[in-house]
């Protein structure tokens, strides 16, 4: 249990007078009501998150937008990606994975990013599992675009060679927690710091 200290009072006090604004602001970005709730609670949860990093006394509402316009952003730049799913065509495709081995290879993949550096595996785990383009983990990380791609090309050929060799060392955890476990690691890093 932390205890909230007068300046976190005070940015609360700020941002909760700032949630209207926010709201209609994201309507006018998304011309779709839930869609625009939704980028508003996010946006929020991010300036919240990220309260340490805002000086109290500059304009909140200026950043609060955008922290809300870049999440808007990051997201249209996702979308293109991802299609509806179509319900018949998806029974019709999906097959369960029944290869014993799979765990096997997700686990050693996971005992391979443990052995990168940690900017070349945060970086591979970003882009890879997180699902974020370079410029959001560059964001995340608070570098370049460059050094996040650059990193993600390193990480890539150095874990190809950790799991050529197999030179990586059990640690016990079970094989099928591996994709839990990376993707909660996905999960930890995404908060902007």
């Amino acid at each position: 249990m932390t205890i909230a200290t007068n300046d976190d009072d005070d940015f609360r006090t700020e941002l909760v007078a700032l949630i209207p604004h926010m709201r209609a602001f994201a309507r006018t970005l998304c011309n779709d009501r839930a869609q625009a709730e939704d980028l508003a609670q996010d946006a929020l949860a991010r300036a919240w998150a990220s309260r340490d990093r805002f000086e109290m006394g500059t304009n909140m509402k200026a950043w609060t937008f955008m922290i809300l316009r870049n999440q808007f952003y990051s997201e249209k730049r996702r979308a293109w990606r991802q299609v509806q799913l179509d319900q018949e065509s998806a029974e019709r495709t999906l097959v369960a994975i029944d290869d014993p081995a799979s765990p096997l290879a997700l686990d050693e993949l996971r005992l391979g990013l443990a052995m990168l550096p940690a900017e070349q595996r945060e970086a591979l785990v970003l882009v890879g599992a997180g699902g974020f383009a370079y410029e959001e983990a560059a964001d995340i990380c608070g570098v370049a675009v460059g050094t996040v791609k650059s990193r993600v090309s390193r990480a890539r050929r150095a874990l190809h060679a950790i799991l050529e060799d197999g030179s990586y060392e059990r640690d016990g955890a079970p094989a099928g927690d591996a994709m839990r476990a990376i993707l909660a690691d996905a999960e930890r890093l995404s908060v902007v710091r």
